[in-house]
């Protein structure tokens, strides 16, 4: 492990090798060990299988959507190590940032998992604008 790897409060450790920029946003890689949660690919409707206008309130609907799910697995937004991000518009993605973020470290805190983002031609729900899919780690 390098020097420039650091320990997260849930024990799980953000790799960057040596010499790298630290990224802003999301780690490179994530070292972590115990009890796995996957979520599968998330929404943002509410319970009644309604999504909100916009991108942003999509976004902050799902990622509570997802700290719920976590939850039923005892699990946090702190154990969260991997997240794949699918939007139907990455424009729009990039447009939203400065609110992204925002949105992002009221539910989900300040841990930054290894991301990936791919832009789709389209959702099964065609009004979704995001589906995220989500991997914890509750330590041992």
């Amino acid at each position: 492990m390098s020097d420039t790897a650091r320990k997260l409060p849930a024990t799980n450790t953000i790799l960057n090798p040596a010499g790298w920029p630290q990224p802003k946003g999301y780690a490179n890689g994530i070292k972590a060990r115990g009890e796995m949660v996957f979520v599968g690919g998330m929404i943002g409707w509410d319970t009644e299988f309604k999504l909100p206008e916009g991108f942003v309130a999509q976004t902050k609907q799902l990622l509570e959507n997802i700290v719920a799910v976590l939850k039923e697995g005892g699990a946090g937004p702190e154990h969260v190590v991997r997240m794949t991000w699918y939007v139907v518009d990455i424009d729009e993605y990039r447009n939203c940032l400065p609110d992204l973020g925002k949105v992002y470290r009221e539910v989900m805190g300040r841990n930054f998992p290894a991301m990936a983002l791919v832009q789709v031609k389209s959702l099964v729900e065609k009004d979704a604008r995001l589906e995220i899919e989500t991997t914890a780690v509750i330590p041992d």
